[in-house]
């Protein structure tokens, strides 16, 4: 079978130095978490294998995983998909349309069969066989199912395609499923988010491409490098909530003064993604550092759950005891006020202790 060029070979022949080749794996491996003896490993991985061919399909969405994704800073877009991956087939990026288009898939079945990555944006419907969404005149169902018989693995961009997202929100006339509920005999990678993070989406692809496998999945099949951690755990407001410190309306002092936003519908404390580490735009800014509570749109069902607007009910917090948001202002009130009274005695005792010292010498 046809084997592309290597990444190498694409940077080398675009005129980049040996060098900045190896700044780029030092800075690859320090966004994916790693130190720095992998530096080597991912300038011998990206020396001496293919670039991944890579089939992009989308079903039920609304191509903000791509709209995501081509804002990448750390690598460029450009630079994942023009050197690191060979992104043979995506309807919204490539030029070709109609029947010249859908070709181009079985051609990339025909070389590398077994051997490309499908990249799946969107989900599809399974309601009168599929009829929900068709593609080049024939069901995306279909289609889907077709191209991830003969690929190495998936991924499944954004909350769409991991969970069902708006398009399996109640009552789902459409009947949407995610892609795990239609494919059962391949790796599955999730990456929800809607959308998910730019850097997370290459920082994915940069690890399958650098290591040729892919990367550790918690339960759910999420990657652990980015979605290992609450975004409660890392965020900046959250000394206000361990202080019971709460915005309660949009427009009142706490929110003035960047308190905890949980009262208000903040879904950070339920909700693993990389958003309070990594940032939107570059690093720039995420919703809560704007001044409004995280969705919680990485995780399952999330439009299911309720008003994004009211807090998450009894919230599992200080070493497992459940506790809602005033609670655990009354508790640590409370604690602030047995601790400022047993200043205060002890100040107290102080004072009559050096009182009566006093007296005694005067004596």
């Amino acid at each position: 079978m046809a084997s592309p060029e290597t990444f190498y070979e694409v940077m080398r022949r675009q005129g980049i130095t040996r060098r900045s080749f190896l700044k780029f794996c030092s800075l690859t491996a320090a966004g994916l978490g790693l130190g720095p003896a992998y530096v080597d490993k991912i300038a011998h991985a990206l020396e001496t294998k293919p670039r991944v061919p890579v089939v992009w399909l989308h079903g039920l969405e609304c191509t903000c995983c791509t709209e995501s994704f081509i804002r990448s800073g750390h690598p460029l877009a450009k630079d994942a998909i023009l050197s690191m991956i060979s992104l043979d087939y995506d309807d919204t990026l490539m030029a070709a349309a109609g029947d010249q288009a859908e070709e181009i898939l079985e051609q990339t079945i025909e070389k590398y069969d077994g051997q490309y990555i499908l990249a799946c944006e969107g989900n599809p419907p399974l309601n009168e066989d599929g009829m929900y969404c068709i593609q080049g005149g024939r069901p995306y169902l279909e289609k889907l199912k077709h191209m991830a018989h003969h690929c190495k693995a998936i991924i499944s961009w954004g909350s769409c395609a991991s969970w069902g997202c708006v398009q399996a929100a109640r009552p789902n006339p459409t009947q949407a499923v995610p892609i795990h509920k239609v494919i059962h005999d391949k790796p599955i990678i999730k990456v929800p988010g809607c959308p998910p993070i730019a850097e997370v989406m290459t920082g994915v692809v940069t690890y399958m491409v650098a290591f040729d496998r892919l990367p550790e999945l918690d339960r759910q099949g999420r990657p652990k490098m980015f979605y290992s951690q609450r975004l409660h755990d890392k965020c900046y407001r959250r000394p206000h909530f361990d202080a019971g410190q709460f915005v309660e309306t949009f427009d009142d002092e706490g929110a003035r003064k960047g308190y905890c936003l949980y009262k208000v519908g903040c879904r950070g404390p339920t909700t693993y993604n990389a958003c309070s580490t990594l940032e939107w735009n570059d690093g720039l800014s995420w919703p809560v550092k704007s001044g409004h509570g995280c969705l919680g749109c990485a995780e399952n069902d999330f439009w299911d759950k309720g008003s994004f607007y009211s807090a998450v009910p009894k919230l599992n917090v200080m070493g497992g005891v459940e506790a809602d948001a005033n609670k655990i202002g009354v508790v640590l009130a409370g604690a602030a006020a047995v601790g400022v009274a047993a200043h205060a005695a002890v100040s107290v005792a102080s004072h009559m202790k050096g009182k009566q010292a006093e007296e005694a010498s005067d004596e």
